[in-house]
């Protein structure tokens, strides 16, 4: 299996099942002499971990990060980071239904299209526990950032056709840890924590977006051909489990728009800036000094507790009733996963930058 990397100075790779021993990643490239805090690191997974709130899965892990290596007197020694973090509340008989049958909208078929055997407790390595050893490196790649000026945040824009119109970019980072939706809009995160309660007493589950902004970009980082700025941080963001669409500055609403209308015009204030941010800080694939924002659209959870109907591994037809703990809605958790993989362009970025001129 390939595909297990992300990066290229600045370069993880994970490895591990949900249900297998544990979970785990080697990161490359992180400089060395960065000071290293892991009480930090540790509270970036705690955002992450299942069992933290009643909106979210019960699976009770404390998703505890042993740092193996490339780390001596709390500073990164420019060695590769090796950690693991342990699975220590797997409950494998909940899957027992689903080992010769095919969930809806999960990758129990593709994945045993591609390799003749798949791992059906929890998914495997198709499983969102994977992302863990995503929110590790990207807590490493915050700690760079912070290093060189640059601040980003994440929070639940929307659930279902509940919607906050608060300004991203006006957002205090401090409000989204108030609730337990992540949502910055008090009144709204309300609304939105009591539909994924109802979503969840139903047994359905419910989907929406999240928006990240990046501040204290410099102007320069990305490549205009293929590897654009937006283009990679759109493979981190697809890449992410239950992500359906990606879309950064105005977005597809900038379609409505005419080019008058939607140009952001320069001026200078200390230093070169564009009046407006249509643009979403990036231009020709490159950023341009000015914040970066994005959304990120995530699918309802596939497992639910509703029957459904599916076909087993012999093409028969069957109905199926999921059994097990599962996330109503992945959102809340889904905040520090895209915080991390944002992260993780930003800091590879950075680094790329280094050799690009004089």
């Amino acid at each position: 299996m390939t595909g297990n990397s992300f990066g290229n100075i600045f370069r993880l790779t994970s490895f591990g099942e949900s249900h297998g021993p544990a979970i785990g990643g080697i990161l490359e490239g992180c400089p060395a002499g960065l000071n290293i805090s892991t009480a930090f690191i540790q509270a970036e997974l705690d955002r992450r971990r299942p069992g933290q709130s009643a909106i979210t899965t019960q699976r009770n892990e404390t998703d505890t990060i042993k740092i193996l290596s490339g780390i001596f007197d709390n500073k990164t020694t420019g060695a590769p980071i090796g950690f693991e973090i342990a699975n220590l509340d797997q409950q494998s008989h909940d899957y027992d239904t689903v080992k010769n049958t095919y969930r809806p909208s999960h990758a129990d078929y593709t994945y045993e299209a591609k390799y003749g055997i798949r791992d059906y407790r929890g998914g495997g390595r198709s499983s969102a526990r994977e992302t863990a050893s995503r929110v590790v490196a990207g807590a490493f790649a915050k700690l760079f950032l912070k290093h060189n000026g640059v601040s980003l945040y994440a929070f639940v824009r929307s659930v279902g056709a509940i919607e906050s119109g608060i300004d991203p970019v006006e957002v205090d980072p401090a409000s989204i840890e108030l609730t337990p939706v992540r949502c910055p809009d008090a009144a709204v995160a309300h609304d939105m924590t009591s539909a994924i309660e109802n979503a969840k007493k139903d047994g359905d589950s419910l989907g929406g977006t999240i928006t990240c902004v990046i501040k204290g970009l410099p102007a320069g980082l990305g490549q205009p051909v293929f590897d654009k700025f937006h283009a990679v941080l759109g493979h981190a963001m697809l890449s992410i489990n239950a992500v359906k669409g990606f879309e950064y500055g105005s977005g597809f609403a900038g379609t409505l728009l005419k080019g008058s209308q939607h140009n952001d015009e320069f001026i200078h204030d200390k230093s070169i800036k564009t009046k407006t941010n249509r643009s979403g800080g990036v231009q020709g694939g490159i950023t341009n000094g000015m914040p970066v924002y994005f959304n990120v659209a995530f699918k309802p959870t596939a497992t639910i507790l509703k029957q459904q109907v599916t076909v087993d591994t012999a093409g028969k037809q069957t109905i199926l009733e999921m059994k097990g703990r599962h996330d109503p809605c992945v959102l809340p958790r889904a905040v520090p996963i895209v915080e991390a993989m944002a992260a993780m362009v930003c800091a590879d970025f950075i680094l790329l930058n280094r050799t690009t001129k004089l």
